[in-house]
């Protein structure tokens, strides 16, 4: 299970690419994700492996 509470990722200072991002992808379950350019596809990715680092909130993988 990825489990993601509050989190938030800025760019620039007051940019945010990614604003208080809530989501929880249970264990087994095919996940798409999908959005325009510019809608924090790929910083949520690299948050989640360790990439990036977060600013705000909390990531969990079980």
């Amino acid at each position: 299970m990825i489990e993601i509470q509050n989190v938030t990722k800025s760019y620039s200072g007051s940019r945010k690419a990614v604003n208080q991002l809530d989501l929880t992808i249970p264990d087994g379950k095919i996940f798409g994700f999908l959005g325009p350019n510019g809608a924090g596809k790929s910083t949520t990715i690299k948050m989640i492996t360790g990439i990036l680092p977060i600013d705000e909130g909390t990531i969990t993988i079980i």
